[in-house]
């Protein structure tokens, strides 16, 4: 309370800047509130409009039911709704906006142009806004429906515009919105255009389609990469709660979080426990730390549900959560035991399954035979990659355990420049690898040793120093002698580019897309030789030289995520950034089996680096044990 003791009603105008920082974090909050309104509306086609990643221009066009000029006018109003009547109304909330701050938030932070007519009406209604207060009203021509154009945002809130982050992060988050938006309403026409240039345009399916099926096609419209073989139906539905919608199979699995949908009684919504109760049923079919793509849809009675607990309307709560987690995971389970993938995943899982937290549902044998003596008919063979101490998920290579040669399409070879690979396909390695960077601060003790050098668990290196034993790290390691690689090469050099014999074409989803055309000069500098085409496509000609010939794609996809985590998690410079993620998904991991000449050339490696000592992140690449840590370790007196 003021010292003066004096309370006060806040004016509108400031009350509404207040509600913004809520309601307006950044311009996909936009266009997230306008499309919610637009599916509101009844709309059949909703068209959004991008400038500048939504900094200057969001612009929402759809075709519903339109306002008269008195709504025109009193929906830029606090509180103001036509959703609401009662308290019964909102204990069985059947619309996405409720509450009545989307348009009165929007306009106290931003200029707004309100377009609508009624389909009965001769002529539509204008109204302007501007920092809250109303600068123009009068009638217009307009087609039926309404026109909401929001620009420059934050124009009169520098501080708030200073927090947006780079264009790329702010236009990934709108495509992750209207992703979400015409997910849920597969039967409606979208459309998304960003300066000028279509990156969605999506058909409305015919009249009589499934929803299911439409679900389908939206599905691989949205994502290029999904197609119908690539996903798992799931349904199921008990008195209390149902379930339908697709998961990815496991081959699909990604480091990142993106491509996860859940929606509740057609919201889409943020839940960790529900996503975790998704990802946990893949169980061992994916690695720790990889991510499925799934939409589902969930759909129960109204009052079992609270969606009136954040004011982005993006979170919810059940009244019995612990029940619709069992679900969930029960029924994905099913699904997947259904298309043949639990079997894949646990060898003994006994053809019938009883799933008591989906109320009794058996799970039907996944592979049927004639004969009840015959053992169940195992699924295609699928390779996935042990989790590993940072969640990797790739595929390993073959097993080279007591083979003369390593196999070189399982070791990044370039890695090591001076690596060779003769005819008959053997990698020779020189025992001595001469430091390349300038500065370099070799340790004496090891450099230039002819000193064994053991694998352990294939994870670690170990081998006898001077005054004891040294412990390394190979992925750490390997992470340290890339990043530096990396950081010389944006800082003035030019990695070597190995020229693919046919050049690759490559689709990326719009946000991927919009991140890889901002990285492209430090891609370039990388190694990678890219050309940009029209759409979303990327003419890949060359690589850099320890990217595996055949992986370009899931390479630039996994530095992608690598670099968004990074983003999410940490505040680093763009090539800072890019550096660190091309090292963390370039580097050897664990199970990768070292002939003594490549763990050498290794080590050596690592302390021509400027900072052997750490990797990238600040991880130790190696411990050293004293002669006297030891003996004491054994009870012995270090002098005897």
């Amino acid at each position: 309370m003021p010292a003066e003791g004096i309370i006060h009603v806040l004016p509108d105008v400031l009350a509404n800047k207040i509600a913004a920082g809520e309601v307006v974090q950044r311009p996909a909050s936009v266009a997230k509130e306008l499309m919610e309104n637009a599916v509101d509306a009844g709309a059949s086609s909703i068209q959004v409009y991008i400038k500048k990643a939504g900094s200057t221009l969001i612009q929402v066009v759809d075709d519903g039911c339109g306002m008269g000029p008195e709504d025109a006018a009193a929906c830029f109003g606090r509180h103001a709704t036509s959703k609401l009547r009662s308290m019964d109304d909102l204990e069985h909330l059947a619309t996405l906006g409720f509450r009545g701050e989307a348009l009165a938030s929007v306009s106290a932070v931003a200029q707004v142009e309100l377009k609508t007519r009624r389909v009965q009406d001769d002529a539509g209604s204008m109204v302007k806004m501007a920092g809250g207060e109303l600068v123009e009203q009068r009638p217009c021509a307009t087609p039926a429906g309404t026109s909401v154009a929001v620009r420059n945002l934050f124009y009169n809130v520098p501080a708030r515009r200073n927090f947006l982050k780079a264009p790329s992060t702010e236009f990934k988050h709108i495509v992750e919105t209207f992703q979400a938006l015409a997910l849920a309403n597969p039967t409606m026409a979208f459309a998304l255009v960003h300066d000028e240039m279509d990156v969605y345009r999506l058909n409305a399916p015919e009249a009589d389609v499934p929803f299911d099926d439409a679900l389908l096609q939206r599905v691989h419209a949205l994502f290029a990469g999904r197609s119908p073989d690539a996903l798992v139906r799931v349904e199921e539905a008990t008195s209390y709660l149902s379930i339908r919608g697709f998961v990815g199979t496991p081959e699909t699995a990604r480091k990142s979080r993106g491509d996860q949908f859940l929606f509740v009684n057609g919201r889409h919504v943020k839940s960790r426990s529900l996503n975790h109760a998704v990802i946990s049923s893949f169980g061992q079919l994916i690695p720790q730390g990889a991510y499925s793509f799934f939409a589902l849809f969930l759909t129960l009675d109204p009052s079992h549900v609270d969606v009136n607990v954040h004011p982005q309307k993006t979170e919810v709560k059940f009244d019995d959560e612990r029940g619709v987690y069992g679900f969930i995971k029960a029924v994905v389970k099913r699904g997947l035991a259904t298309a043949g993938l639990a079997l894949a995943v646990d060898p003994t899982l006994s053809p019938s399954i009883t799933i008591p937290a989906a109320e009794g549902v058996v799970v039907e044998p996944a592979f049927r035979s004639s004969d009840p003596f015959s053992r169940p008919t195992s699924p295609p063979t699928r390779s996935f990659a042990a989790p590993d101490g940072d969640g990797g998920g790739r595929p390993r290579g073959p097993e080279i355990l007591g083979s003369e040669t390593l196999d070189p399409r399982t070791f990044n070879i370039a890695s090591f420049p001076s690596a060779t690979i003769s005819q008959d396909g053997t990698l020779r390695l020189p025992s001595r690898v001469e430091p390349q960077v300038d500065g370099a601060d070799a340790d004496p003790e090891i450099q230039g040793s002819s000193r064994p050098i053991w694998q352990l668990h294939e994870r670690y290196l170990l081998t006898p120093i001077r005054f004891g034993l040294m412990v390394l790290d190979q992925q750490a390691a390997h992470e340290r002698i890339l990043y530096e690689q990396a950081v010389t090469a944006m800082d003035g050099g030019m990695a070597a580019s190995q020229q693919l014999l046919f050049p690759r074409t490559i689709d990326f989803d719009p946000a991927e897309f919009a991140l890889l055309e901002e990285l492209l000069p430090d891609l370039r500098l990388l190694g990678f030789d890219l050309e940009l085409f029209s759409g979303r496509s990327v003419l890949v000609r060359g690589v850099p030289s320890d990217v595996h010939l055949g992986s370009e794609h899931v390479i630039l996809e996994e530095i992608l995520d690598q670099y968004r985590s990074n983003l999410d998690g940490l505040q680093l410079e763009a090539r800072e950034n890019l550096a660190r993620s091309m090292a963390r998904r370039s580097a050897i991991r664990p199970g990768r089996i070292l002939k003594p000449e490549e763990a050498r050339a290794l080590i050596d490696q690592l302390f021509a680096c400027r900072m052997p000592y750490a990797d990238p992140i600040g991880r130790p690449t190696m411990i050293k044990m004293s002669m006297e840590e030891l003996a004491k370790r054994f009870g012995r007196n270090p002098s005897s």
